[in-house]
Parts: structure tokens; C-alpha cells; sequence
């Protein structure tokens, strides 16, 4: 007979009465009415440096808790069927990822326009090219599986570009990731409270923002997939110990890897190095997964991403062991701002508050963490990339990542009940509904700190995720405002900006040269404050007709370089009136979201 593997008993039943007859999905209509009220009632013209934290209606805030109590009192309920926890689960999903969708009328993150540039160019080009052809964006074309696939997803929906789906990317991109977290925790519990609580953590402590349109997102989702499909297929576990394994599983898991491969530079690392720490496990010791990944990756390596690795590989040899340097922010990238610190300490609190918590799990669930050594070991294997790599000073953020799957795991077990045997119940009365001792029907300190623990969390969440939205966002007139550029500019033109944080900053780069001047070395940054129109004109002086040189200064730009620890509004707005009075520039276009200036082909005396 089958042992089973739950190791946290159930709670006992919840006594009928006024508690028990409300029914559970009331909690959930009731948070999800008040985050309906929310959106209809929320302005976000006027992001401040909280984001979404200050601009959201309370009515967000009382919905969340709703739910949060909602989903705890009907989880810990043994009599309620496992499908409410996955609606209250949907729910937090919807409130968490799909309220930005609602709010903002133009998707958020430079990045994600970025990806839906190399989508444009993908179609319009009609295949990969060279870096001989698309300089740095050369890139994109060695690891094309993300694009090609999105290419795909705008030529079947008929529609004009990926603009008209990616804002609502985030809620699709983390419900992929659902059905291979409940494979994974699967493999260790059939505790519904353990699963459902762990998968609600995973979410709220998911705040690092990877699930927005990019290859990231879909590679991670595939991460999880290959990892699910080895803890249950592969192994002595998963096999029993009887007969070949079906070849099926094998070619799954190929084509898993293989998808992953070609279209992300850092998660096939992490997948090998998660698959090796599993194979410590002595019933997960099959070899054949993380040899069939470091095949395909070394092919891929070798072969189609040579090129950038090429050119890439010194940096990244003389950045092994550097875990200073790996995890340096720098300049350009250091939180500045009441709100910026405020929104980055609570991100930070939040995934040191899980961290711990499954610490604790670890230490305190004996039986769990025997019985789950090998979730602990994947959690446990990203840690060493910190000494590997930067990856653009983001290593840090991406070793969370791929541990959070496994932490959520212990710390959820770190915050239910212990193991043990449920309270007898004493003989029913006649004519009575009470068949519990009275000391169940009260909630104590066990019940209310859990509570708290997911309140706290859940609510942490927006700030660390959305606190940055007044970088994130950009109005239409902004958006507008780039189109113009774009539509009016010749091939072979320059581009030049503060930053690249505004909407459609790579457009059209096949045929238009962009320049970012905080990008380059601060003393230039520093000569450009000294001497704005000056500097500028020299710096675009080398485009040649019928080409034209742009300066482009947006609300987008504005916002990354203050809350970044960049220039301030008042050195940026002393760079525009230099420029706007210099007769070496012309106005061609503005509104209340930035400013368009040409540089002309000759004029006077500079400022």
C-alpha cells in the first residue's frame, strides 16, 4: 500500500454556525467588487514617487486584506473542496498582475517596448540578421525563440503589434507558472493547506518583475516545467524502482530545454545548476536531464550565440568571484527618493521576510525536510551564480527568482500548524451542531500570526512591484510624442536622450543610431550639465544629410534619472532651456510629456 505523503494534519472541521454558513466565495466576491470600485475610482495622470501605492484607491487595500482572510479561512477549512483555493489564488492574480493592465491606458516597462521593437524588426526584416546589420541588437537575433513565437502570435492574431497584447503579459505569464508549481509541490505533500499556501507566497514574494513581456518570463515558466516533469518522471522516486522510464518523458524534457535555449542567455544556467544540485539527492540521481540540457546548451553556445559570446567572454571570465562587483548597484541604479528607498526597502523586507520564514520551515518541519531535500536543493543551487556573473547588476535579483519556488515551499510549511494528531471530538449533542471541543471554535496566536504573516506579505507586494510605476508608465502623449520622432526621422538619423526610458526607444534601430548620454562616462555627463547646448551639438554633429540628428527629452527620462540617483530635475530642466535657447537647435514637436528638438546644420554661438 501506498504510504501517503502528508505531513501536516488537518485542521479540525470548522464549527457550523454564523462562520461556518458563510459560504467561502463570499470573501472573494466581496474583494473582488472592492478592487472593481478601485480601478473605477483611481487616477494615475499623476504618478508620484510611490507609483501605484499612492495613487490606488483604498478600496484596493480593503479588497486585498478581504481576500488574504478569505483565502486563509477557507484553505485551513479540511471541508472545503482544493478548487477554492485555486479561485482565491486567481483572484490575488487578477488584483496583483492584471489591475496595472486596467489602470494604464499604454503598457509599462522601456524593456517591454524594447522586445516588441525586436518583434517589429523580426517581421519586417523577415529573418535573423547579423551583427554586421543590427550592431548591438544583434543579440536578440542569436537567442530568437521568444521572438519568433510572439512574430507568430501578431501575424495569427491579424493585429498590428505586440503593443495591442503585452500589457496584460504579467497575469499570462504567471498563470503559466501555476500548473507546474502544483506538480512540483505535489511531488512532496498532498496537504492541500501546504500547496495552496505555499503557491500564494511564491506570488506575493514574486515581485521582481520578470513576468513582463520577455524571454525571461516564458523560459522561467518552461524552468518550472522541466524541473516538474523531473521530480515526478525521473529518479528512483518517480520510477519505482521497476522498468524503463517512457522514452515520452525524455523527449518532453528535450523539447523543454531546447525552447528554453534559444531564447534566453541566463536560465539554462540556472536550469543545470538546479538539475545538478538534484541529482545529489539519492532519489533523484538520474543523470540523463542535466546531460541532455548541458548538450543543447553547449551546442547553442558554440554555434548560433557565438558571436555575442565571443565578444562577451572577457567580461564575463573577469567577473567570476567578484561578488562585490557582481552585486554592485552603481550609478545610474541607486534608489533616490523618499519613495524609491521606501518601495526598494520593502522589496527587500518582503524576500528577506520568505527567505527567513523558510528557514524556519526547514529547521522546524523535520519530517518535510527529508522527505523535500531535493525542492531544497534547487532552492539552495541558484546562490552560487552570485559569484559567476552581474548579468547588468541584476544577478541578485535573478538568484531570488529561481529560489523562490523552493522557499515558498518551507515557508509556508513555517507559518501552519505543527504535525499532530487532531482533537478528539467529544460525542455530539442531541439536538446540537457543536461536535468540537470550545477551544477550536476561538482563533488563538497559532491562527492569527499565520494570518498576519500573509497580510503583511500580500500587501507588501504592491509597493515592492508597483512602487515604481512613475518610471514604468508613460502617458499617451508621450508615447505620441516618440511616434512623431520616429515617423518624421530618415534613415540613418540620431537619436539622442537622457536615458532610454520612454516607449518605443529602440524603434526602427536597423535604420536609426540612438545615444544615450548618461549611459556614457560621467565625466562627459558632467561636461553636458557644464555646457548642455554646446556639448550636445558636438556630440550629434557627425549625421549628415539627408539624415537628421534629434535631441529627445521625455517624462519617462525625467523619472529614471531622478529616482535612479541620475540627474536631477533641475540639472535636466537646466540641459533643456541650454538647448531650447541655443539657435543650434530647433523646436519640432512638444506637449505635456516631453519636448523634440533638431539639431540644425549650421548656427551660432553657443550657451
Amino acid at each position: 500500500m501506498r504510504e501517503p505523503v502528508t505531513d501536516l494534519s488537518d485542521l479540525p472541521p470548522v464549527l457550523p454556525g454564523r462562520g461556518a454558513l458563510t459560504g467561502p466565495g463570499l470573501p472573494l466576491l466581496v474583494a473582488l467588487a472592492l478592487w472593481v470600485y478601485a480601478v473605477r475610482h483611481t487616477d494615475v495622470s499623476r504618478l508620484d514617487d510611490y507609483g501605484l501605492v499612492s495613487a490606488v484607491h483604498p478600496a484596493f487595500w480593503a479588497g486585498l486584506a478581504v481576500l488574504t482572510a478569505g483565502f486563509f479561512r477557507t484553505v485551513r477549512d479540511p471541508r472545503r473542496p482544493g478548487a477554492w483555493g485555486a479561485a482565491y489564488v486567481l483572484g490575488l492574480l487578477v488584483m496583483e498582475r492584471a489591475t496595472q493592465a486596467v489602470l494604464y491606458p499604454t503598457p509599462l516597462y522601456a524593456w517591454a517596448w524594447k522586445h516588441d521593437a525586436v518583434i517589429d524588426h523580426l517581421l519586417t526584416a523577415g529573418g535573423l540578421q547579423t551583427a554586421d546589420q543590427v550592431g548591438d541588437m544583434a543579440v536578440y537575433d542569436q537567442w530568437p525563440g521568444f521572438f519568433a513565437a510572439q512574430a507568430a502570435l501578431v501575424r495569427l492574431l491579424g493585429v498590428e503589434s505586440s503593443t495591442m497584447f503585452m500589457a496584460w503579459w504579467p497575469l499570462v505569464s504567471s498563470l503559466m507558472l501555476l500548473l507546474p508549481l502544483l506538480l512540483i509541490y505535489r511531488t512532496f505533500t498532498e496537504d492541500r493547506r501546504l500547496i495552496w499556501t505555499a503557491v500564494w507566497l511564491f506570488y506575493v514574494a514574486n515581485w521582481v518583475g520578470q513576468d513582463y513581456f520577455s524571454p525571461q518570463s516564458v523560459a522561467y515558466a518552461l524552468h518550472l516545467g522541466v524541473l516538474a516533469v523531473v521530480l515526478r518522471r525521473f529518479g528512483r522516486s518517480a520510477a519505482g524502482g521497476a522498468g524503463p522510464r517512457p522514452a515520452v518523458w525524455t523527449v518532453l524534457v528535450t523539447l523543454l530545454v531546447t525552447a528554453i535555449v534559444i531564447s534566453h542567455q541566463l536560465t539554462p544556467g540556472m536550469l543545470v545548476v538546479c538539475l545538478l544540485a538534484l541529482c545529489l539527492s539519492r532519489g533523484h540521481r538520474d543523470w540523463v536531464p542535466v546531460a541532455t540540457t548541458v548538450v543543447i546548451f553547449l551546442a547553442w553556445c558554440l554555434t548560433a550565440a557565438l558571436p555575442f559570446l565571443s565578444a562577451a567572454m572577457p567580461d564575463m571570465i573577469r567577473s567570476v568571484g567578484d561578488v562585490g562587483a557582481n552585486v554592485e548597484t552603481g550609478y545610474g541604479a541607486t534608489p533616490t527618493g523618499t519613495g524609491a528607498v521606501a518601495t526598494s526597502w520593502a522589496a527587500r523586507l518582503l524576500s528577506g521576510s520568505v527567505l527567513l520564514l523558510a528557514a524556519a520551515g526547514v529547521l522546524r518541519r523535520r519530517v518535510l525536510r527529508h522527505r523535500a531535500r531535493p525542492l531544497l536543493l534547487i532552492a539552495a543551487a541558484p546562490l552560487p551564480m552570485v559569484a559567476a556573473s552581474s548579468y547588468g547588476s541584476e544577478m541578485i535579483f535573478r538568484v531570488l527568482l529561481f529560489m523562490l519556488p523552493g522557499a515558498a515551499f518551507f515557508a509556508a510549511a513555517a507559518i501552519l500548524p505543527r504535525a499532530g494528531a487532531p482533537a478528539a471530538d467529544p460525542a455530539p449533542e442531541t439536538g446540537s451542531a457543536r461536535s468540537t471541543l470550545p477551544a477550536i471554535r476561538r482563533w488563538g496566536s497559532a491562527t492569527w500570526v499565520p494570518l498576519g504573516a500573509l497580510l503583511v506579505g500580500t500587501l507588501a507586494f504592491v509597493p515592492a512591484y508597483s512602487g515604481k510605476d512613475r518610471i514604468n508608465y508613460f502617458p499617451p502623449q508621450e508615447v505620441s510624442l516618440v511616434r512623431q520622432l520616429f515617423d518624421r526621422a530618415p534613415d540613418g538619423s540620431l537619436v539622442v536622450a537622457a536615458n532610454r526610458n520612454y516607449p518605443l526607444a529602440y524603434d526602427s534601430y536597423g535604420s536609426v543610431d540612438h545615444y544615450w548620454f548618461l549611459d556614457d562616462a560621467r565625466s562627459h555627463v558632467d561636461e553636458i550639465v557644464a555646457r548642455p547646448a554646446a556639448t550636445l551639438a558636438t556630440d550629434m554633429a557627425g549625421v549628415e544629410r539627408p539624415a537628421r540628428a534629434y535631441l529627445l527629452l521625455t517624462q519617462g527620462q525625467y523619472a529614471n534619472s531622478e529616482m535612479n540617483g541620475q540627474l536631477t530635475k533641475a540639472q535636466l530642466d537646466r540641459i533643456r532651456a541650454s538647448v531650447a535657447a541655443s539657435p543650434r537647435f530647433e523646436l519640432v514637436a512638444e506637449n505635456g510629456a516631453g519636448w523634440l528638438y533638431e539639431l540644425k546644420q549650421s548656427g551660432g554661438a553657443e550657451r
